[in-house]
């Protein structure tokens, strides 16, 4: 069987991660995952740790925002696929930041979402190259490309 990278952008506060990771097990799928930092601490922190103490909070987020914007780009030029998951629970502009960014690199998009957000997302969704509503739709889709 082939093997994917798969970046899987979405909030960092759930499981979803997870769950998709099992799905993909359940239908054998052999892939290699990246993806933002998922230790809220660590991303927040990174570009002080990196860069030194920053003169105020401003600037800290932005050193911080510069160090995984950095991260970002490489892992979505290293990734076969991007799943892009919006859940239910959180405002996600990094996760349509990170969908976006794979569109305009050419990178294969699955945009993940729930119903209630058709309208919040339609251009995204236009634009993306397959939307489902459930991670193990998703997962189906991915395997699919292994077929």
């Amino acid at each position: 069987m082939q093997h994917l990278s798969i970046y899987l952008a979405g909030e960092i506060h759930s499981d979803w991660r997870e769950e998709f990771r099992r799905h993909l097990a359940d239908l054998e799928v052999d892939a290699d995952f990246l993806g933002p930092q998922t230790h809220h601490d660590r991303s927040d922190d990174i570009g002080e740790l990196i860069l030194g103490e920053q003169p105020n909070a401003r600037y800290r987020d932005l050193m911080g925002a510069s160090v995984n914007t950095l991260r970002t780009r490489v892992h979505l030029r290293m990734a076969d696929v991007v799943v892009a998951c919006f859940t239910d629970k959180y405002r996600q502009w990094n996760t349509a930041s990170d969908a976006g960014a794979a569109v305009a690199a050419g990178i294969p998009l699955v945009l993940v979402r729930p119903e209630e957000h058709i309208h919040a997302l339609k251009e995204l969704d236009a634009q993306a190259d397959l939307t489902v509503e459930t991670l193990q739709q998703a997962a189906r889709a991915v395997a699919y490309i292994l077929e």
